[in-house]
């Protein structure tokens, strides 16, 4: 009955935390690019009681065994990449992803990140910034006398300027790509870095053979879908009403051997 304590609690523990990546996907329903999560557990060790294969009397062999575990334990947060919706903005600066790959960031302190957030916007330089003000890489500026903007499915940016009836290209939005995106550190601001679990980033041009194509005026948005996050909530509260109960079965339990010598 302690083992069954320990054991529930653990339980309790790991759907608080499945609450907590749940709650966290519901609050970023609306944010551009997001990509939801899972929490996922795996079983802890057991005692073997009495173990398969072992003779219980005359030669007889016991064909299962007597095994009890000891609870559960979260292993990872598991993160989808699955496609968002694409929004229309009609924003000449906003740009989405429609595939694999990610914009590139340059950050104060003069490293990469990568994101899916392709809000863009004009520094008073005329570079293309995040709406942190974070430099897109490699970095692309518009001329003071630029009229219309248009960035191709293959990320070639064109511009008009005054006076101009022909278009001229200004830059070239590259995409890096992981091996194993789910290895990826979330930083916030919508920014990730890689870690030794994603591998390095490989570079190409959008539309290229393994990266998606640009999208402008367009936005991706969030991949969480509510009415999932909302049921997984339901099992995870029930799991959690129901690993309380195994606490307190387990200490009535234990109440009524203590009162038995009364």
């Amino acid at each position: 009955m302690i083992r069954a304590l320990f054991s529930a609690a653990s339980g309790m523990y790991a759907q608080q935390l499945g609450i907590d990546v749940i709650a966290n996907n519901l609050a970023n329903v609306n944010t551009t690019g997001y990509k939801k999560s899972k929490a996922e557990f795996q079983d802890l060790i057991y005692q073997t009681l009495r173990a398969a294969g072992t003779s219980s009397f005359q030669g007889v062999m016991v064909p299962t065994e007597l095994q009890v575990g000891h609870g559960v334990r979260p292993v990872a947060v598991q993160k989808s990449f699955s496609q968002g919706d694409a929004l229309a903005t009609e924003r000449p600066l906003d740009v989405a992803i429609m595939g694999n790959g990610f914009f590139q960031i340059s950050l104060p302190d003069g490293t990469i990140a990568y994101t899916r957030d392709g809000s863009f916007k004009m520094s008073d330089e005329g570079t293309l910034v995040t709406s942190d003000g974070f430099t897109l890489e490699p970095q692309i500026s518009l001329p003071e006398d630029t009229t219309s903007m248009s960035v191709a499915a293959d990320g070639i940016v064109s511009i008009l300027v005054v006076g101009s009836t022909d278009s001229q290209e200004v830059g070239q939005i590259e995409l890096a790509k992981f091996i194993n995106p789910a290895g990826l550190k979330n930083i916030g601001q919508n920014l990730y870095q890689p870690t030794a679990a994603s591998g390095d980033p490989l570079l190409g041009t959008p539309s290229a053979e393994g990266f998606g194509q640009l999208n402008q005026g367009y936005l991706e948005g969030s991949n969480v879908k509510v009415v999932e996050e909302m049921v997984n909530m339901i099992v995870a509260q029930r799991a959690y009403e129901l690993n309380s109960k195994s606490i307190r079965t387990a200490e009535e339990m234990l109440q009524m051997a203590n009162n038995i010598k009364r």
